[in-house]
């Protein structure tokens, strides 16, 4: 079962970021302190992932609600499987994450991924075989493996919010692409899975009003 990392260590982590990197001393300094996102995981935990994307919280939590119970109060591949995607999209699910449930479903029992023992593959190689599946994007998978296994040194470098956090972070002005995010992100090994956690908590407590940047942030969407 996977852990989350303790207080004292992420706060340990944080000193070696900002010490490392001036421009995320920035994002230091501003940001309370966190916890780490754990939930869980498993066959499981990651077609919730795909199941709350690109819908509201709320209408998330009732989804997967209905999912839940409709799946008899136990997610399993086996539970999934044995219903049709017609049957699941009952649920609330549409189509597309009705099949890719069936996908990873699939995948588990198959063999093609054993999630009881993904820990056992280092970061690449969980990474490769979980965007093998049909449906799960790169993003999900490295969100996955930070949010559901607990590593440290997973960064998703496509995530719009961080490549925002980065520009404030280095006065830039426009956003890194996915290949610069990564790229930028190098300096902060082992720590980069501790950096996007700081850099998200950086810019919801910017959107949110609780903390002010010296200068303004452009709004992407302007």
């Amino acid at each position: 079962m996977a852990t989350a990392p303790t207080a004292p260590s992420i706060a340990a982590a944080r000193e070696a970021l900002a010490a490392a990197d001036p421009a995320l001393a920035r994002a230091h300094v501003s940001t309370p302190v966190f916890e780490w996102r754990l939930r869980p995981g498993g066959y499981e935990g990651l077609f919730r992932m795909i199941v709350e994307q690109q819908v509201s919280v709320a209408a998330a939590a009732s989804i997967w609600k209905r999912t839940v119970e409709g799946l008899g109060g136990t997610v399993t591949p086996d539970a999934v499987l044995a219903l049709d995607v017609e049957t699941l999209r009952t649920f609330g699910l549409s189509g597309q994450k009705a099949k890719y449930g069936h996908e990873i479903a699939r995948a588990q029992t198959e063999g093609r991924v054993d999630f009881d023992h993904l820990e056992r593959l280092d970061d690449a190689e969980a990474i490769a075989a979980l965007v093998a599946i049909k449906g799960v994007g790169k993003w999900t998978a490295e969100t996955f493996l930070m949010f559901c296994e607990g590593r440290l040194d997973v960064f998703p470098g496509g995530d719009v919010a961080l490549q925002e956090a980065m520009r404030w972070a280095d006065a830039a002005d426009d956003r890194p692409n996915e290949k610069q995010a990564y790229a930028r992100a190098e300096i902060w090994r082992p720590h980069r899975g501790v950096a996007a956690h700081l850099l998200w908590g950086w810019y919801g407590g910017v959107k949110r009003g609780d903390i002010t940047l010296e200068d303004p942030p452009l709004d992407p969407a302007d």
